[in-house]
């Protein structure tokens, strides 16, 4: 197993703000497992959550007074508001609803919960939690992508079935997951990966089969740009190696886009030295001699007959460098059955260090999806992680990297 690492609740203040929904009782747990990992947990209830679950819960498992008053005369005589926010090392929203979510978007300070997440300094995480058609519906779907844009993070929120009887996404985080995303937050915001170069490959390639057509597969691109928005947080320079995809390069990376295979493995290979390489992008293991033209279809004629030529291995030629080969070489192996002992075997052939494995069957549904369901593979164990954002995968990915980097490699120049 990989060694968990040190306890960075310790001695860590949490802001803990409570938005008004039935999944209000699940941050109860929250505050209970917070204080047994030594962390201080301050709680600061909207009225609406005051309706679900009462202040003296919170402030009995807390040890801490419960806020919830903007006009309080004794609390803001020292302007409380400011200093809750700001003493706090994060912020964590939970639960997250539809109303607060669109209130934090549009910046409202109209309640004391609100007044709070504007004033920080600090980094926020939220855990939504509403009905489907609530998150589904555009609006809040528009105010999610606002929120992310400006650094928020988010865990879930979870499929499952709600309070009202419908099932989907919706579901809050449980309080473990939810856990391991404040320790990913708290260990990426002391930036562990300042004056480390991280190598990132993200998306498919394409292989021409004449002007018209390409071979190439479904991925999206989503987890290899979040790795590479993650490290950028953690503090490294970031080179982002992205085929084709159709979102937005993440901010503060160098990005060097490419289509196929061999442009990939030179733009790779151009980018070195690096201290991480994380081969995250799904590039097609066979490419095409292409055609000049386009290949016309011949009425009662036969098909066309493709020679497929094999592409270099592109993870294996960065793992088995004699010279300027990284600390770290990460894989990907997106499989549709036995999923960990493929990525065993993956693991050994390609002589990496790590393989960050997942399902993409179609029972799981995750390929090209928000969330995923992961087992980080190494020579010492299977470290299996819960169904989560694929933001939040990247960024426990790259704490865990940034802990086994440590002080044991110098930095590249």
């Amino acid at each position: 197993m990989i060694p968990v690492q040190q306890n960075i609740l310790s001695g860590r203040t949490v802001l803990l703000v409570v938005g008004g929904g039935v999944a209000a009782y699940k941050s109860l747990e929250l505050v209970r497992r917070l204080r047994e990992r030594g962390a201080r947990v301050r709680v600061a209830l909207t009225a609406a959550a005051a309706r679900f679950v009462t202040p003296l819960s919170f402030a009995s498992l807390s040890g801490e007074r419960v806020f919830e008053d903007l006009f309080s005369l004794t609390d803001e005589q020292e302007m409380g508001h400011i200093r809750l926010s700001r003493e706090a090392d994060l912020v964590v929203v939970a639960p997250a609803t539809a109303h607060l979510l669109a209130r934090m978007a549009h910046g409202l300070a109209d309640d004391l919960a609100t007044t709070l997440l504007l004033a920080t300094d600090k980094r926020v995480l939220v855990a939504p939690a509403m009905n489907v058609r609530m998150w589904l519906h555009p609006a809040t779907q528009r105010n999610v992508a606002t929120l992310r844009a400006d650094g928020v993070l988010f865990v879930g929120p979870e499929d499952g079935e709600m309070a009202c009887g419908e099932f989907g996404p919706g579901r809050m985080s449980e309080p473990p997951a939810i856990l391991a995303s404040i320790d990913a937050a708290l260990h990426s915001a002391e930036r562990p990966l300042v004056g480390r170069h991280v190598i990132v490959t993200s998306g498919p390639t394409r292989e021409p089969i004449d002007p018209a057509r390409f071979l190439s597969n479904r991925s999206s691109g989503k987890q290899g740009h979040a790795i590479a928005a993650a490290a950028a947080r953690a503090g490294a320079q970031v080179t982002l190696v992205s085929g084709p995809v159709e979102i937005a390069d993440p901010p503060g990376v160098t990005v060097r886009h490419v289509e196929t295979a061999l442009e990939m493995l030179a733009a790779v290979e151009a980018a070195l030295p690096a201290d991480i390489f994380i081969g995250a992008a799904a590039v097609a293991d066979w490419r095409i001699e292409p055609a000049p033209d386009k290949i016309k279809k011949q009425p009662g004629g036969a098909p066309p007959t493709l020679v497929l030529r094999e592409n270099p291995d592109i993870l294996a030629l960065v793992a088995r460098r004699e010279s300027e080969r990284p600390a770290l070489v990460v894989g990907f192996a997106a499989e549709t059955r036995d999923v960990i002992a493929n990525a065993q075997e993956k693991l050994a052939r390609k002589g990496c260090d790590l393989i960050v494995a997942n399902d993409v069957s179609a029972a799981s549904g995750v390929f090209g999806g928000d969330a995923n369901e992961v087992r980080l593979v190494g020579a010492d164990g299977v470290e299996s992680w819960p169904r989560l954002d694929k933001s939040e995968v990247a960024a426990r990915l790259v704490a865990r990297l940034a802990e086994r980097l440590g002080a044991t490699a110098e930095p590249v120049r």
